[in-house]
């Protein structure tokens, strides 16, 4: 058996380029916290998934100085007092905006963001999220 994949860094390596961009401004921007920045990234990944993504993020956490039992404890993070409540209101964040419930109320998470973030930083957030949820879906198209 044959596995087919089909590499769009190969096919539109030029617009592959731009992605990138955009995350590394997103990164370069420091608004958000280089530790929450890896968190975000894992905690999507986790819940769409992506085993490759989940594997990088954790092992560029580490690297960054994000310490294993946070890491670990991630995907329970409701139920545990490893996180800030800065962190808390990201992580709701993410799983609003990564598991897209069609009956949402979103404002209520806003309103949550806007106790811990600047306007811009949950822009970046948001960029972020979206970003990671884009790479995840690149990603497990070809794993």
């Amino acid at each position: 058996m044959t596995t087919l994949n089909i590499h769009p860094k190969k096919h539109l390596p030029e617009s592959i380029h731009h992605l990138y961009q955009v995350h590394q401004n997103i990164l370069d921007s420091a608004l958000i916290d280089r530790s929450l920045y890896h968190l975000v990234l894992l905690r999507a990944s986790q819940i769409n998934g992506c085993a490759f993504c989940v594997k990088m993020h954790i092992a560029e956490a580490l690297a960054d100085g994000e310490i294993q039992s946070r890491l670990d404890r991630l995907v329970v993070w409701r139920h545990c007092n490893d996180y800030t409540d800065q962190e808390k209101a990201a992580f709701a964040w993410v799983e609003a905006l990564t598991t897209l419930h069609p009956l949402t109320d979103y404002e209520p998470f806003r309103i949550t963001l806007l106790k811990y973030f600047s306007e811009p930083q949950i822009s970046a957030l948001t960029l972020l999220i979206g970003m990671i949820n884009l790479w995840n879906r690149i990603a497990i198209s070809q794993h």
